[in-house]
């Protein structure tokens, strides 16, 4: 097991303020808090978490955040952008904060991925010796290669070889859920996040909701109530 008074991990959650699907989606209200405070308090409560870094450019994010008990690093505005990859807002984040001996980012978007998540995904990092271990849900069936198509003109054409047709015929595959979970080992970190020894950490379909549209957010609310 990891043992976290040895190991300094570092929770970095993104959270910009601007958003295309949903203005100012990291502060959108969800189950009567900020959208943001639910991957903050995962953070928190982790186990193997020793710091909790915000990473933004928005002052009304930095203040929640500061509010709860997370550290802020100011982000640079142009590596706050829409097109912004997040390679390079993790590389800027380990430049201002050290090198930990592991990282693990926390997308904002996935207010259901609890501190379990958090802590079986590093404990996993750890047992593997991985590069990386990044959350990932498993397609339904029906999402399949075998049953995926695309428009060609006005005719409907397969997108892969695989004519499977039952769900047990069908190969299984996995998505990754936002990431809700991204372990990472600071000193193996590349290009290709997801690049050389990466190990799935699967979560269940119901703690994978990566909130993108306004429909997530109604999605979020009910499995929250819950």
């Amino acid at each position: 097991m990891w043992n976290a008074t040895r190991v300094q991990v570092v929770a970095l959650i993104p959270a910009r303020g601007g958003s295309k699907g949903i203005p100012r989606k990291n502060l959108a209200p969800v189950g009567g808090r900020p959208l943001l405070v639910w991957t903050i308090d995962a953070a928190l409560d982790s186990r193997t978490v020793t710091r909790t870094v915000v990473s933004t450019e928005d002052d009304e994010i930095a203040s929640v955040a500061r509010s709860l008990g997370a550290q802020v690093l100011a982000r640079p505005a142009e590596l706050a952008g829409d097109d912004t990859p997040m390679q390079p807002v993790i590389v800027h984040a380990l430049e201002e904060l050290g090198a930990p001996e592991g990282l693990v980012l926390l997308q904002p978007t996935s207010p259901l991925r609890r501190a379990e998540h958090v802590d079986e995904a590093v404990d996993l990092l750890l047992a593997t010796g991985a590069d990386s271990v990044v959350s990932v849900v498993e397609v339904p069936h029906r999402y399949r290669p075998g049953s995926l198509m695309a428009l060609d003109g006005e005719r409907l054409v397969r997108l892969a070889d695989d004519h499977a047709g039952t769900r047990q015929e069908k190969p299984l595959v996995y998505a990754r859920n936002g990431p809700a979970v991204l372990a990472l080992r600071p000193d193996r970190i590349g290009a290709d996040l997801y690049g050389g020894d990466c190990r799935p950490y699967v979560m269940a379909p119901r703690d994978s909701l990566d909130v993108d549209e306004p429909f997530d957010l109604e999605l979020a609310e009910l499995l929250l109530a819950r």
